[in-house]
């Protein structure tokens, strides 16, 4: 048994927002057993990393920065920076309005993970666990299918091994909204109904490479116009090595409209809204379908916790949306747990 007479508390979700809630409850002394459908951890926090016929090469696809603004994230991101797994991005950047570039000033600090994005929740990965009286196991490519509550705590059913043994005190969902509607509506109509509240939006990607960097007049620009909502130099961000790299993110409108397009036609699509903007075609460019990109209306509840269930959500779009919204939402979870 964890802390305070708990069975083991089952965290679905390795992205930012379950790694924060589960350091949180072993901080607290519980033992914590963390789930996710993937082969690793970090869920929109995330960097392709691949070869083709120009060799390796990596670009951050998912979250492109991350600012911090309350001061236990702010000591958090501290951390990252110290741990050599985060960084400043000091990006010229600039907005565009259809007709003319402008650039854009803003005081706020925008940080990244190095050498990728997806270091920090890596970091995170391998700390768990480090604290004492207290144990964390993760299990990878775990797909949570269902939720049966009995008498001495939480059962889990996944599609990989179908009744796992272990009973648990609590479980924490850190996934998308519309990935956790479906799993608590058997259980808990109004946690069921708060997920489909959050209705979240789809964003196509493209990752594109070039044999020698690109004489552009900016590494980051915010686009008001045409299919495309950002684009990024990837090969400016720090730590970053191998060819140059630039990231294409479609615009939501336009995504939710091509969101069942083919790969090829959406990244030919891209492309030529990124050479109408003065940018030359890549050598080679990847596109990667976001179903779950954010959340069109996120909410501010902060976190979701029913004691008498003893099942939670957390998750940026439960917070505000962003990255400093998913860290703290694990940690607000994490409390009311703790408080139960």
């Amino acid at each position: 048994m964890s802390a305070a007479g708990l069975r083991p508390v089952a965290v679905i979700g390795a992205g930012l927002s379950g790694l924060s809630c589960a350091h949180a409850l072993l901080q607290a002394g519980h033992t914590v057993h963390l789930f996710d459908k993937s082969r690793g951890s970090s869920g929109r926090m995330s960097t392709r990393r691949a070869e083709d016929a120009h060799g390796p090469w990596q670009c951050d696809h998912g979250a492109q920065y991350f600012t911090a603004r309350d001061a236990a994230f702010r000591a958090e991101v501290a951390r990252w920076q110290q741990a050599g797994v985060a960084d400043l991005w000091d990006a010229r950047l600039a907005s565009f309005d259809g007709s003319a570039f402008a650039p854009l000033h803003t005081p706020l600090e925008r940080f990244v993970g190095t050498p990728r994005m997806t270091s920090p929740a890596a970091w995170l990965v391998q700390n768990l666990g480090e604290r004492a009286g207290a144990s964390a196991r993760t299990q990878w490519q775990t797909t949570v299918q269902r939720l049966d509550r009995h008498t001495d705590g939480w059962a889990i059913t996944s599609a990989e091994q179908g009744l796992h043994p272990e009973q648990y005190g609590a479980v924490v969902q850190a996934v998308p909204a519309p990935q956790a509607a479906p799993l608590l509506a058997p259980v808990s109509p109004a946690g069921a109904a708060v997920a489909a509240s959050a209705p979240m939006r789809g964003s196509w990607a493209v990752m594109m490479r070039y044999a020698a960097p690109l004489a552009m007049p900016w590494e980051g620009v915010f686009i008001n116009t045409g299919p495309l909502r950002w684009v990024a130099r990837d090969s400016s961000k720090p730590g970053r090595t191998g060819p140059e790299t630039w990231l294409l993110h479609a615009s939501p409108e336009w995504s939710d409209a091509h969101m069942e397009d083919d790969a090829d036609a959406v990244t030919a699509a891209l492309i030529a809204a990124f050479v109408a903007l003065g940018g030359p075609a890549p050598l080679a460019a990847t596109a990667h379908r976001w179903r779950y990109a954010d959340t069109e209306l996120a909410l501010t509840m902060g976190s979701w916790w029913d004691a008498s269930l003893r099942l939670g959500m957390c998750g940026d779009w439960l917070n505000g949306g962003k990255v400093e919204g998913a860290w703290l939402s694990g940690r607000a979870l994490a409390q009311q747990v703790q408080a139960a």
